[in-house]
């Protein structure tokens, strides 16, 4: 007679093990809405008879419930399952998305994508301690590599294609799809991951928040926001890098935007695997990779060819140490804290929000489509400065030993 296993009793996850691909699957799709709304907003404008600009505030809306999402829902979920947590993020994310399918009202889909946002944060979040929590300790660092490696995925295939649906059936027929796929992957959450092993005590607030005082785990979050502030401050104009700065025609767009996004997928995978028996030289690799890639497009943009290879490059090797930061805020924070693997969620995209608000700035002044690259470039030397506190402390400790 063959034992069947519970949820309780399975194995550590691997790479490819069906916990770490549903939780991958989850991130991916969060990461298609997070994006997708960008190739809609002149058919979202066009139906509420508003402005391209004020719909624009449907990406601005969800990226301030990301940030707010993540600490704060780790902390309010704390004291329940993982797979409870995730599932009930999942539920909430489709039913956001079937609100903002059926609202005659701009009001409520801003209010929808907030609500969407904040459950996307939590769901990153606690799938990140998920991850981690259901890995073999060999592997953690792999696994979350697969795992954020999902919402790179998202870039490649989730947007273009959610656009493209948009386009057939409309920007509510998008929603509509996401929402199904929501609800489908809540139950399969409920099924695959693990329920959280029972606590010797019972989960703290006050020790959450405590983790924080960590002064590595600052400078971790401190390099996680100048990573994602420079290297999307480049992605996020790369359409007048390429046209204004390199005189590349507007049809190569799409095209270095998804080999952009390929890279980026491969770069997180191999920046995993890499991290767990290389947690400090894979990030210092990538920040110095990332800084003199900034710097070949400031002083060569008129070389076409090279701009294009440079800007693949930048996606594989300047948001690779993402699921290593991970790792290292969860090893920084305390393995147990739910809080602080959770904060480099919301550090990211506050990294983001900053970094690409700086660079619109440059590019409306007169360092017009060079502005951007070269804040890409501050803000990968900026990488520099955390980190390099951070091995310099680790080193301290070793000779110490």
């Amino acid at each position: 007679m063959t034992a069947t296993l519970t949820p309780e009793a399975r194995p550590a996850a691997t790479a490819l093990s069906p916990v770490t691909l549903v939780l991958a699957a989850g991130t991916f799709l969060m990461g298609t809405t997070e994006f997708v709304i960008a190739g809609l907003l002149t058919s979202v404008a066009a139906d509420f008879s508003v402005t391209v600009a004020q719909a624009g505030l449907a990406i601005t809306v969800f990226a301030l419930g990301m940030i707010v999402g993540a600490p704060t829902m780790a902390l309010a979920t704390l004291r329940l399952p993982h797979r409870v947590t995730l599932s009930a993020a999942l539920a909430v994310f489709a039913a956001g998305h079937a609100l903002g399918a059926l609202t005659d009202s701009f009001t409520v889909l801003l209010g929808a994508r907030f609500v969407t946002a904040v459950a996307t944060g939590a769901f990153w979040a606690v799938a990140s301690v998920a991850a981690v929590r259901a890995a073999a300790p060999h592997a953690r660092t792999r696994v979350l590599g697969i795992v954020l490696g999902g919402g790179m995925l998202a870039n490649v295939l989730g947007v273009p294609l959610g656009a493209f649906i948009g386009q057939l059936v409309g920007w509510r027929g998008t929603f509509w799809l996401l929402a199904g796929l929501a609800a489908v992957l809540a139950v399969t959450v409920a099924r695959q991951v693990p329920a959280s092993p029972p606590a010797a005590e019972a989960p703290s607030v006050r020790a959450e928040i405590a983790s924080l005082r960590s002064g590595p785990l600052w400078l971790v979050l401190a390099t996680c926001a100048m990573v994602t502030g420079g290297a999307l401050s480049i992605y996020s104009f790369i359409s007048p890098v390429l046209t204004d700065l390199a005189g590349i025609s507007e049809r190569w767009v799409p095209l270095v935007l998804m080999g952009f996004g390929i890279a980026a997928l491969a770069g997180s995978i191999l920046g995993g695997r890499l991290g767990d028996a290389r947690p400090f030289g894979v990030p210092v690799l990538t920040a110095s990779a990332t800084l003199v890639i900034a710097l070949a497009l400031l002083v060569l943009p008129a070389r076409p060819a090279l701009v294009l290879v440079l800007l693949v490059l930048l996606g594989l090797v300047s948001l690779s140490a993402n699921p290593v930061l991970v790792g290292l805020a969860n090893r920084y924070g305390g393995s147990a804290s739910t809080l602080a693997t959770a904060m480099p969620t919301a550090i990211f995209n506050l990294g983001t929000a900053i970094g690409t608000g700086i660079a619109a700035a440059a590019l409306s002044s007169g360092l017009g489509a060079r502005g951007p690259v070269l804040v890409g470039f501050l803000g990968a030397a900026l990488v520099l400065v955390p980190l390099g506190i951070l091995v310099l402390r680790e080193r301290g400790l070793r000779r110490a030993i």
